[in-house]
């Protein structure tokens, strides 16, 4: 009989966890047509980076990063924060992916601000 020890069942819930998410690395379209990003590591945490704006789109241009420090979660999306280092905000985050489709949820002050954004992947 094989003993387990502690380590390796949490090992093994990370591994079976990080299988189950879905791929969220790559060029991500924003539903309303204003912002092309790319999202990919960046050291420890995944960062979207812009790309793209749509000319005339206030307060965005390309190459201003979001950081993200978020983890595969049961639903097969990910959770965690993510930090705006242009407006100085950090933001509740939850990510679901269902294909070539991504929804972001953003919350601040507490969870009372919230949005939504929808994407779509880019091949």
């Amino acid at each position: 009989m094989m003993k387990t020890t502690p380590a390796a069942i949490v090992f093994g819930l990370c591994a079976f966890t990080t299988v189950n998410a879905a791929d969220i690395d790559g060029q991500w379209a924003r539903g309303d047509g204003n912002a092309k990003v790319r999202i990919a590591p960046c050291g420890s945490d995944i960062c979207a980076t812009n790309t793209w704006i749509k000319p005339g789109t206030p307060k965005e241009k390309a190459g201003d990063r979001l950081v993200m420090t978020i983890n595969p979660d049961a639903d097969g999306g990910y959770a965690g924060t993510a930090f705006d280092p242009q407006r100085n905000l950090t933001y509740k985050l939850t990510v679901t992916i269902n294909g070539d489709k991504m929804t972001t949820k953003g919350c601040v002050v507490a969870g009372l601000l919230c949005k939504g954004v929808d994407w779509t992947r880019i091949n």
